[in-house]
């Protein structure tokens, strides 16, 4: 790769000769056209965004950008009508992502508060049945312990070392106490 050679930087210097030589890789004439031009681009980006730290944000993301575009920069208008119209584009790109952003996250709000809700209800079911279940005698809350936790009734039969149909029974029991459990707390 061939050594670039850095121009000598005067006020002279033109912005178009500082572009070019930027171009090609010279950090000096990069430097010295944003220090020529920096003011006027972050003003020019308050003037699009309306908001300091989005003009900020702009401004920061047309530099970092600025080198990589520099390279299609073909001097058929000033350095500065240039600029300007990067920072046009970019200020759209943003607005448009923000768009975007925004089409996506409609409603995102709503349904996480109704998830919330959803949660807290579930684990406030979960919080009275398992209390309502300290509540059975001990072959009853366990065999609904063994089906809740999808054992069919044959395996939990297996595990308890008891018939199928007594599962059966236990759960209508079961069922039929922890009924009788919500009854009474309604009631009071």
């Amino acid at each position: 790769m061939a050594r670039v050679q850095p121009i000598v930087m005067r006020m002279t210097t033109s912005d178009e000769d500082l572009a070019a030589a930027a171009a090609n890789g010279d950090g000096q004439a990069f430097a010295s056209l944003l220090d020529r031009h920096y003011d006027r681009l972050f003003a020019f980006c308050f003037r699009l965004t309306g908001a300091r730290a989005e003009a900020e944000d702009l401004t920061q993301d047309i530099c970092a950008a600025l080198p990589a575009k520099l390279a299609s920069y073909q001097r058929r208008a000033k350095v500065t009508t240039w600029l300007y119209r990067v920072a046009v584009n970019a200020a759209h790109d943003r607005r448009r992502k923000r768009a975007t952003y925004m089409k996506a996250t409609t409603g995102w709000g709503d349904w996480e508060i109704a998830r919330t809700e959803t949660n807290k209800d579930t684990a406030e079911q979960v919080d009275w049945l398992t209390a309502a279940m300290n509540q059975l005698n001990d072959d009853l809350r366990d065999t609904l312990a063994l089906v809740l936790d999808d054992m069919t009734h044959a395996q939990a039969a297996d595990i308890l070392g008891v018939s199928e149909g007594t599962i059966s029974w236990r759960i209508s029991e079961a069922k039929k106490a922890l009924r009788a459990i919500k009854e009474k707390e309604d009631a009071l």
